[in-house]
């Protein structure tokens, strides 16, 4: 399979998982929320992305669709204290929101990478030339 032929839903899965957009199999985080310089597996250069804020603002919206709801209408059906209503959603909320924002910023470093945004212009234009990505070995420096 050619690198040229990764799809924008592909790529965006593949950074959902936690990996590199174009090969799939390095990871994209050096860290919880740090992406790598580059894939160590194919070398791609992953450090122009840009997600800044986005993939906060986004767990917030989707989660923010999920537990509300659900505590509206847990308050309405059976009407239970609010400390147990605290002691519940709270951890509920939080840990919702911390699964969802790795996952979150690695789809959208994968939509910026396919589509070439920010500095992925010349990644984009060498996978529909047809070239790979280039590997940076580095050069043992001590003396021997």
């Amino acid at each position: 399979m050619a690198t040229g032929s990764v799809s924008l839903t592909k790529a965006m899965w593949r950074g959902f998982l936690g990996k590199c957009p174009n090969c799939g199999e390095g990871h994209m985080f050096g860290r919880f929320l740090k992406v790598a310089d580059a894939c160590d597996h194919c070398g791609e250069e992953l450090f122009h992305q840009r997600a800044d804020d986005f993939p906060a603002y986004l767990v917030m919206v989707v989660v923010g669709h999920l537990v509300v709801p659900a505590i509206l209408a847990v308050e309405t059906a059976y009407a239970p204290a609010i400390w147990l209503q605290l002691a519940v959603w709270l951890p509920v909320t939080l840990f919702a929101s911390l699964a969802l924002l790795q996952p979150t910023k690695g789809a959208i470093v994968g939509l910026q990478w396919q589509i070439g945004m920010h500095g992925f212009e010349a990644a984009k234009l060498r996978r529909e030339a047809g070239q790979f990505a280039p590997v940076f070995v580095k050069a043992d420096t001590r003396a021997a």
